[in-house]
């Protein structure tokens, strides 16, 4: 496939999104019930706006789905592959437009750097492609080399914004120009932003960008800001904020930055500190998908990115189950930008 590939911002046209359900054989197990709550209506507020791709293993996993999500006008599909956990975001394809068509990058996926099993979750975009979901425009691309889609954020205009500390964990033996060669050889990205700084405890994902900061324009980001000093992510988080004001677009501009809000702290059943934050946020369609915690500062991260993204309507999604399994409403979602769902 010719052209030279373009990584597409999150807010450019969508066909729609993949979502793999929770079942017995995932981490889901343990509170499946409520589990399957939340991820119905996660369904529902993206079947609003647009196509949901829902991943099952079976037809019986399927009905149950189909049950909790209840009517979609036609925009609900299902597909059957067989998958190790639901975060999307890491195990679905990143895709780079190529001339006129799409290269859908199948990264190798290591389980987060070996944290869990992940088998399966190496093999899903290969098994989407023989289940006929994508489109004849689209190029199956298998490349030797860690990332997750979690990692990285993109302008689509050529502007990369990652962490240092993920990519230097999944590829410790290579230098960081040796990895900003990679990633500008796939992505077709020009300039690499790193940050040093920032991690939400309860993420294992080794400092995701998108638990961070976020596009919401090639001139604007937004980022996870902690306005409480006796909070133990505060000084990180500072040093994060300090660290995006240095930052410069390629003509030499700073970024325009909003804050988002900071919860209140959110603890898991056993007692361990839990990823609650507002930038795991997922671009739709005509709408914004904005995790919520059922705290007073919720309000106010709808109001930002209402502000954020004037074209969007702020849908609020209680995350609280999501977040109990490490991840939040944008990790288990990815999606797929127009041209590429089958019709």
């Amino acid at each position: 496939m010719s052209g030279l590939p373009r990584l597409p911002a999150e807010w450019e046209p969508q066909d729609g999104v993949l979502l793999a359900w929770p079942h017995e054989g995932t981490d889901w197990a343990e509170t499946l019930e409520e589990a399957e709550a939340a991820f119905a209506e996660l369904a529902r507020a993206v079947l609003d706006h647009q196509t949901c791709v829902v991943i099952v293993p079976d037809t019986s996993c399927e009905a149950r789905a189909r049950r909790r999500i209840g009517e979609a006008g036609g925009r609900l599909r299902f597909v059957h592959a067989p998958y190790d956990d639901t975060w999307l975001r890491d195990t679905g394809p990143i895709t780079v437009v190529a001339g006129e068509g799409f290269r859908l990058l199948d990264f190798s996926f290591t389980g987060w750097g070996g944290k869990y099993p992940h088998a399966l979750d190496d093999r899903l975009i290969e098994r989407l492609f023989e289940a006929g979901v994508f489109s004849p425009r689209c190029h199956h691309r298998r490349v030797d080399f860690a990332l997750e889609g979690g990692a990285i954020e993109s302008d689509g205009a050529g502007h990369l914004l990652t962490t240092w500390t993920c990519l230097s964990r999944r590829h410790p033996g290579r230098s960081r120009s040796e990895i900003e060669q990679r990633l500008r050889e796939e992505l077709g990205v020009r300039r690499i932003l790193w940050l040093e700084h920032g991690a939400l405890a309860g993420d294992d994902t080794d400092a995701h960008i998108d638990t961070l900061a976020r596009f919401a324009a090639s001139d604007t980001i937004l980022y996870q800001s902690c306005d409480d000093p006796a909070d133990p992510h505060f000084e990180a988080l500072a040093a994060m904020a300090a660290e995006l004001a240095l930052l410069r677009d390629a003509e030499g501009r700073p970024f325009r930055l909003l804050p988002l809000p900071w919860p209140k702290p959110v603890y898991a059943r056993d007692g361990r500190r839990l990823a609650a934050g507002y930038a795991n946020f997922l671009l739709i369609n005509a709408a914004v998908l904005v995790p919520v915690f059922d705290d007073p500062a919720d309000e106010r991260a709808l109001s930002t990115l209402a502000a954020a993204f004037p074209d969007r309507r702020a849908v609020p999604v209680p995350a609280r189950a999501f977040i109990e399994q490490n991840g939040s409403v944008h990790c288990l979602l990815m999606q797929l930008p127009a041209g590429v769902l089958a019709s």
